[in-house]
């Protein structure tokens, strides 16, 4: 996950400041929001809104998580999470 500069990006909540570094952490956060684990493709990790036509779908392995993945969770989470140069 890194950018054109070398510097490594990472999804930051905005309100604890915390860098998600696993999904556990991640879906704590989601699941605050009001987002639920969908469990439709064994091969994604994926979260969905009762509310929303959002989904987010996630690569199963947290190591292939790229910046893609981050922006799409700050598009769907707006003033709740950024991605930040490390």
């Amino acid at each position: 996950m890194e950018s054109m500069d070398g510097r490594r990006k990472v999804l930051v909540h905005k309100q604890s400041d915390d860098v998600i570094t696993s999904y556990t952490v991640l879906e704590r956060k989601l699941s605050s929001l009001g987002w639920k684990r969908y469990y439709d493709d064994p091969d994604l990790f994926q979260f969905h809104k009762d509310n929303s036509i959002d989904l987010i779908s996630l690569p199963k392995d947290f190591s292939k998580f790229r910046s893609v993945h981050m922006y799409d969770i700050v598009v769907k989470n707006r003033n709740i999470f950024e991605v930040r140069d490390m």
